[in-house]
């Protein structure tokens, strides 16, 4: 049994693709998934599988997702672990320990081809700053997310992968809850 983060991308946001979190919970263990964990309402779910593949994983809940809630939407599974070592690997510590308001991790499904990497690693954003991983686009953004150019869409136009964001807060406090039960 493993420990997994899931992240929704796109539900209960202005109204669009309405989950209840007790509901994907519910939803969750109907299709044999245990100790499932949910926090806030933006779709961060911790959970345990005894399934180990993440395609897999990412394709079984999806479809869950359509079968119950009737839409389709991007499902990003990511173990415990790969988190974590996001989480150290942030080339902004400083940002991080003085004001994890401004720092943003965009996760992505797939690594990049290091072509798009490159022609997007020249590109400049004011009051913005990055850092790209393969598994992960590190944000800083000065002027908050909401005021931010560099944005979840615009990365995974530039590097033509599926992603989602998530504030430091919001990654920690996965990794947290993926530690206690």
């Amino acid at each position: 049994m493993k420990t997994f983060i899931v992240l929704l991308r796109g539900i209960n946001v202005s109204g669009q693709k309405q989950i209840k979190m007790a509901d994907l919970r519910s939803m969750l263990e109907k299709n044999n998934f245990e100790n499932v964990r949910t926090y806030i309402q933006s779709g961060n779910v911790v959970l345990d599988s005894k399934e180990t593949a993440i395609p897999l994983l990412e394709a079984t809940i999806s479809a869950a997702i359509k079968a119950t809630f009737g839409f389709e939407i991007p499902v990003l599974v990511k173990l415990k672990g790969d988190i974590q070592d996001i989480l150290k690997r942030n080339p902004f510590e400083e940002t991080a320990n003085n004001s994890d308001k401004r720092l943003y991790y965009v996760l992505l499904k797939t690594a990049p081809d290091r072509d798009l990497v490159k022609a997007f690693e020249t590109e400049r954003y004011e009051n913005e700053g990055f850092s790209v991983a393969s598994d992960c686009v590190y944000l800083v953004c000065n002027k908050g997310y909401g005021n931010a150019k560099l944005n979840n869409n615009l990365i995974e136009r530039k590097l033509k992968v599926e992603a989602t964001t998530r504030n430091h807060r919001t990654m920690l406090r996965l990794v947290e809850m993926g530690e206690t039960l």
